[in-house]
């Protein structure tokens, strides 16, 4: 595997974490109409997702790869 496909896949991991970050994030506030123990199993969830998605920006800043939104 070279250089740029390892950081091709990279790439499109991290695209992936941040697209399931937004989805589970925008979750939320259908869980609100379901009460307070769906909010938080919303939020530890969405809150996951930002973590894992924040690991793989990390990975990718340190092969020097910034992804502007």
């Amino acid at each position: 595997m070279n250089p740029t496909h390892a950081h091709a896949e990279l790439i499109a991991t991290f695209k992936r974490a941040q697209a399931d970050a937004a989805h589970k994030s925008g979750l939320i506030k259908a869980a609100a109409l379901k009460g307070p123990k769906a909010v938080q199993a919303a939020t530890e969830t969405a809150a996951k997702a930002i973590k894992r998605r924040d690991a793989y920006a990390k990975k990718l800043d340190a092969l020097g790869v910034s992804l502007k939104d």
